[in-house]
């Protein structure tokens, strides 16, 4: 009896931190909700930005062929990429 006592306790004990753990809430990363991230480039300002669509009008250009899976990614390639960077 002792047996199944102390196979109980330890059952509880190891069962409880994970099922506390799954409760919690979760915070994502994601702030629009899209996984696809563009820099565009506005020819007439020329200046980059970062979309969560991409442009189908002539207004704005995607800069280079490369899709980006968070905004900071993006941002990141708008600091680094020559088009975006001279003036």
């Amino acid at each position: 009896m002792m047996k199944f006592a102390m196979a109980g306790a330890l059952l509880i004990a190891f069962a409880a931190p994970g099922l506390a753990q799954s409760s919690s809430t979760t915070t994502t990363t994601t702030t629009s909700g899209s996984d696809s991230f563009y820099v565009v480039r506005d020819p007439t300002t020329k200046r980059c930005t970062v979309t969560t669509e991409k442009p189908s009008s002539s207004t704005t250009v995607v800069v280079g062929n490369t899709t980006y899976k968070s905004r900071t990614e993006a941002e990141g390639a708008v600091k680094t990429t020559k088009v975006c960077t001279e003036d």
